[in-house]
């Protein structure tokens, strides 16, 4: 069973559009709305590979529910903790002259009482769970420490946390020394304090960071592929050349596939050449968190790995 938390999910409402112009009246052209958020994308595209999943985070509203029901659709376990405010949307907008556009809304405020029951349900959760995935942001009234905390939870039980957040919550959260880290470039950046110019500055970085006790490093460079940083190799995994049709979520099936990588013992080469191609893949899919596993079969082959060692 793998855990995933998403502390502020929303509701991905993608819309298509000629373009978008400020200061003007837009008409859509579609709307698709989906559960989302990242922990909740990991989610779908581990059932989509058939691997039993529990989902947890902080839920409320018409919104939460429409959440929730997705994800009892997929046959996820829902171990949600209900919040008094609404759940958030996040907007996407996919315009034909290539440009999209993310417009975030902020989340509920989430309580103390709210956090504490929270806590006490991941708590529960851990202990069903063989690894765990913790992704995206943080919603308003819970500490920025909290994934350090999550994730002193899930090492004291044995269990390996994977981490994929930003800011100060990703800050506190390597303090913990989780399993792996999935930073972005900027992200890395933020960490190390300072501007990365080049592959050999973005290695470097990712073992510095290796140092402090976390046991994988794994950089998203968008185009360029992935780094992946552990004890004993260092791999630049490329992208293949696909027609991107929305790039949202690119990231959480990279996550996913690692999850699915790691619980099978699979060696770093055999891991980085499917997370990679799972991205792409992920990238050709107008919903993020739902990918053509064929596709993602086809890409495989055309993924070179090079050893930066």
């Amino acid at each position: 069973m793998i855990l995933t938390v998403t502390l502020n999910p929303a509701v991905d409402k993608t819309y298509t559009t000629g373009s978008l112009m400020l200061g003007q009246v837009n008409r859509m052209r579609t709307v698709h709305n989906i559960a989302g958020g990242k922990g909740i994308n990991v989610a779908k595209i581990l059932r989509q590979y058939g691997y039993s999943v529990t989902t947890c985070g902080f839920l409320g509203g018409y919104t939460g529910q429409f959440i929730e029901n997705c994800m009892q659709e997929i046959q996820a376990k829902c171990r949600f903790t209900k919040v008094a405010g609404e759940t958030r949307c996040s907007i996407n907008v996919i315009a034909e002259d290539g440009y999209v556009t993310e417009i975030l809304e902020p989340g509920p405020v989430v309580s103390a009482q709210e956090l504490e029951q929270f806590l006490k349900d991941y708590g529960e959760a851990v202990e069903e769970s063989d690894l765990i995935v913790m992704s995206g942001s943080v919603a308003k009234g819970i500490p920025a420490d909290i994934y350090g905390k999550l994730i002193a939870i899930g090492n004291e039980a044995g269990k390996r946390c994977i981490l994929d957040t930003s800011g100060e919550a990703l800050l506190h959260g390597i303090e913990a020394a989780p399993y792996m880290i999935k930073p972005n470039q900027k992200e890395l950046e933020y960490l190390v304090g300072h501007r990365l110019k080049d592959m050999g500055e973005i290695q470097e970085a990712a073992q510095r960071l290796r140092k402090k006790g976390i046991g994988h490093v794994l950089v998203s460079l968008g185009k360029k592929g992935l780094l992946s940083v552990s004890e004993k190799t260092v791999l630049w995994g490329k992208s293949p050349s696909v027609k991107a049709v929305n790039t949202v979520g690119c990231g959480d099936s990279v996550v996913a596939s690692y999850a699915i990588s790691v619980l099978r013992g699979e060696d770093e080469h055999t891991a980085l050449k499917k997370a990679t191609a799972i991205s792409a893949a992920n990238a050709a899919s107008l919903e993020s968190g739902d990918i053509s596993l064929e596709l993602a079969e086809e890409l495989l082959e055309k993924i070179q790995v090079e050893n930066k060692q």
